[in-house]
């Protein structure tokens, strides 16, 4: 990239040239007051090269799908042949860290920063009305605690300890303006681990309040989230439900349970004895749910690269179980169908080597092709859950997102 320009910081989030953009990968990393727009395609790869030193002289973005690997661990691909995982060199990239903002153009990409830099500051509006469409579940509630409870079975006999269970919504919305939907999203809910990606027809916008991954230097931290409850606007109660996640025994068991597992994942690329649990079982409160989350972090061993560590810990496991790999293996047949771009990751890396990944879950899923959406949601299961609980809980985070969009 060349010197980047600095920008003023005022400038829209989404300027309104995107509209005729097929490639683009919008992050917020909120905990560290920055915010990330890659757009355009010079190339894609299916790993960042690595430069001596482990210094990349380029910005790669990061889609993931869920099903890139399979539960013993091998790449797989699309039926189509396409991959399910790719590293992308934009164009051009809009890096706001606090209060300042840099424009980086890459020399190869023919784009006068200058003259770009004077398009920016026309941006998209988030829309006035009501966003809302007729959301239909592929899976009703007797088929899913029917379901559940085959999972269960499992759990009892000793295959596994826990496993994500996740269901689906579809609507028929060819009119959703998916710019517009994400900034009332984005608004809505602050989701610290926001973003909007866009691959020729399919949009994703996440609202997303988890990190998979973040590498600053040879540092990687991972943070599991599991466990959730609705914010209410009493403050009582709120203050209540705040302490019932802190202290239920089950939320935590599942939220220990993935903890663990990330531990296992990065000790396979972690330096001897530096893998640390920073934070167990906290919660962090958003406009809509608060969360239980858990901080992991490791020391990368010599020779490991980024690409290494993101092939260890994914997929996330938050969004699989224990033991993964067996987990992995009963979520495919019981939710009948791949999950795309739901709990894979969206995120960046920059020359200097910082990296952050979300998980994609409170995510809508867009083809504007056909005018589908999909809306997924889902819930750990562990020997103790209530299925009607769990039901429960996917249409409280299935909710975060209906409503942020629908509220005027």
């Amino acid at each position: 990239m060349r010197h980047p320009l600095e920008l003023d910081p005022r400038l829209p989030l989404l300027p309104a040239l995107l509209r005729n953009e097929e490639h683009f990968l919008f992050r917020r990393v909120a905990d560290r007051g920055r915010s990330v727009l890659g757009v355009g395609r010079l190339e894609m790869l299916s790993a960042p090269p690595i430069a001596e030193g482990d210094v990349r002289p380029d910005w790669y973005l990061l889609s993931a799908d869920y099903e890139w690997l399979g539960p013993d661990g091998s790449e797989t691909r699309h039926p189509e042949g396409a991959p399910y995982i790719r590293w992308t060199r934009p164009c051009w990239v809009i890096d706001r860290q606090g209060e300042r903002a840099f424009l980086h153009v890459h020399p190869d990409a023919g784009i006068d920063p200058t003259e770009l830099a004077h398009t920016l500051s026309v941006g998209i509006e988030e829309p006035t009305g009501t966003l809302a469409c007729d959301w239909q579940l592929t899976t009703d509630r007797a088929s899913y605690i029917a379901q559940v409870e085959r999972l269960l079975q499992h759990i009892q006999r000793g295959d596994i300890y826990e496993v994500n269970y996740c269901t689906e919504r579809i609507a028929h919305w060819p009119d959703l303006d998916p710019y517009a939907a994400f900034l009332r999203l984005l608004r809505r809910s602050d989701a610290p681990f926001a973003a909007f990606h866009r691959e020729a027809d399919r949009f994703v916008l996440s609202a997303s309040p988890e990190r998979f991954l973040a590498v600053d230097g040879d540092r990687v931290i991972g943070e599991p989230m599991k466990g959730t409850r609705p914010r209410s606007a009493d403050a009582t109660t709120d203050a209540r439900l705040e302490q019932e996640l802190l202290h239920d025994p089950k939320e935590r068991s599942e939220n220990i349970m993935a903890l663990d597992v990330m531990r296992h994942d990065l000790s396979r690329i972690a330096a001897t004895a530096s893998v640390r649990v920073e934070e167990l079982c906290a919660v962090r409160s958003y406009p809509r749910v608060h969360q239980l989350v858990s901080t992991v972090s490791a020391k990368m061993a010599p020779g490991i690269s980024f690409y290494d560590v993101v092939r260890a810990a994914f997929p996330m496991a938050s969004m699989t179980g224990a033991p993964k790999e067996r987990a992995m293996e009963l979520i495919r047949t019981a939710e009948g169908g791949p999950r795309g771009a739901f709990s894979g990751t969206l995120g960046f890396m920059d020359p200097d080597g910082t990296a952050d990944l979300n998980v994609v879950i409170r995510a809508l899923v867009f083809d504007r092709r056909s005018g589908s959406v999909s809306l997924r949601t889902g819930s750990a299961l562990t020997a103790h859950c209530d299925p009607s609980a769990e039901w429960e809980e996917c249409q409280v985070k299935a909710r975060s997102v209906i409503d942020a969009l629908h509220h005027a």
